[in-house]
């Protein structure tokens, strides 16, 4: 490709596995993500390409595969044996062929190359953006330090719950254990994702409940305690939902980002006066396949120009698939410099107990970040105020560096959460 004069552009890497060698299926990503097309168009130039055509920057070869990963037509309709080619390939897209735009940034990075014949294995590991260029996007409006003003918490992480049963509590009993919750001194409370606005109770019931609990503890505390409500939806409901939580003094919103979308997000940030809590709920289609899909360091990215504060990285030793030592580097991505973007908070969840507070802590090597504990603290064989204490006490023991079991001997609360979670939770 002809380079008579510089462009701006932005990078992305991806894991890529193919029945044609590494350097051809490179050139026809490129194409297809760009100008080109499977065939030569009149149309595209030579000038065109300059302007307008990604162009590849590096590929790292990697060990062939003998049978290929995902299934696809046209390899079996030529016959491919294999190997099948794999490498880490980079490309760079113009700039002017997105502009600021997010849908298109997700057309061109993560679009019909997925979809590609020759493709049989196709991962989004990464993207890089100019900082000239990624600051023009929302970014969060608040990221951690914003956060940790509105919930009055500094220098250690923000401890939390998540509303149990997830779904088929009234209002009533919502607000119930919020004030049980609050009475105990938590930091941080959430809806959980599969409770937004249903017909059986609905948003405006549960905020209206809520948010009298939460100004009454306010009061006695001097600070509110954060309470993430959901209000995933229609944009033109989001909104109306955000703009209420404000109207009621409510210090938090929660939205689906996979469901809401990069638009929606971005359109909730653009009009949104509170922290927008991420729920990464349907992350697994999109990440549990090692051959598909997109790693979290890209994803995180993303969302990060969008406009979200905080976001899920799941837990370690968690009920679900992801192992641990992935988890931890979700949240280091979450908070390592990305193009002038602020950081997000990275939300620990899923089986966490206050006994995981050390192992977080000396992997992330970081305080700043939520530490959600559902059967963890209301599950405490001593209530939820035991509960929240543990959860305190294990990060504390975290931060000074001390055995757990050397500091909860002298700490009742811990040292239960030790005898009846270390098992389960293990």
């Amino acid at each position: 490709m002809s380079a008579s004069r510089p462009r701006a552009e932005f990078t992305a890497r991806y894991f890529v596995e193919s029945s044609v060698p590494s350097d051809q299926v490179a050139e026809v990503i490129s194409g297809e993500q760009s100008s080109g097309t499977f065939l030569s168009l009149p149309g595209e130039t030579e000038q065109l390409k300059d302007r307008s055509r990604a162009r590849v920057t590096q590929i790292e070869t990697l060990a062939p595969a003998v049978a290929p990963t995902l299934a696809s037509a046209l390899v079996d309709r030529n016959g491919a044996a294999g190997p099948f080619y794999r490498a880490h390939i980079d490309i760079a897209f113009p700039i002017e062929n997105v502009g600021i735009n997010l849908p298109s940034l997700l057309a061109s990075v993560a679009g019909n190359l997925f979809e590609l014949g020759e493709v049989t294995g196709l991962r989004l590991l990464d993207i890089e953006l100019p900082e000239a260029y990624a600051r023009q996007f929302p970014g969060p409006a608040f990221g951690i330090e914003g956060t940790r003003q509105s919930a009055g918490v500094h220098d250690r992480p923000i401890i939390g719950t998540i509303i149990k049963p997830s779904i088929g509590l009234t209002a009533q009993q919502t607000a119930d254990l919020v004030n049980d919750l609050c009475t105990a001194e938590i930091d941080f409370i959430k809806d959980d994702e599969l409770i937004a606005d249903p017909p059986y109770e609905s948003f405006m019931a549960r905020l209206n409940h809520v948010m009298p609990v939460l100004h009454r503890h306010a009061d006695r505390l001097g600070r509110m305690p954060m309470y993430a409500f959901n209000i995933s939806g229609a944009i033109d409901d989001v909104l109306r939902r955000h703009d209420a939580v404000v109207q009621a003094g409510g210090t938090c919103v929660m939205v689906s980002v996979n469901w809401m979308g990069f638009a929606g997000v971005e359109h909730l940030r653009k009009n949104s006066s509170l922290p927008i809590h991420g729920h990464r709920n349907g992350w697994g289609a999109l990440t549990r396949h090692p051959g598909l899909g997109f790693s979290f360091e890209a994803y995180q990215k993303l969302w990060r120009l969008a406009g979200v504060d905080h976001l899920h990285v799941n837990g370690p030793r968690s009920k679900f698939w992801e192992a641990d030592d992935s988890v931890i580097r979700s949240a280091q991505a979450c908070l390592m410099p990305f193009a002038g973007v602020s950081t997000v908070m990275p939300v620990f969840s899923s089986g966490q107990w206050a006994g995981l507070a050390p192992q977080i802590h000396q992997q992330v090597k970081s305080v700043d970040l939520m530490h959600l504990a559902g059967g963890g603290i209301i599950g405490h064989p001593d209530g939820t105020a035991a509960g929240v204490q543990s959860m305190r006490q294990g990060w504390e023991a975290a931060i000074q560096g001390v055995d757990l079991s050397t500091y909860a001997q002298s700490r009742p609360e811990l040292r239960r959460a030790i005898a009846h979670f270390q098992g389960s939770k293990s």
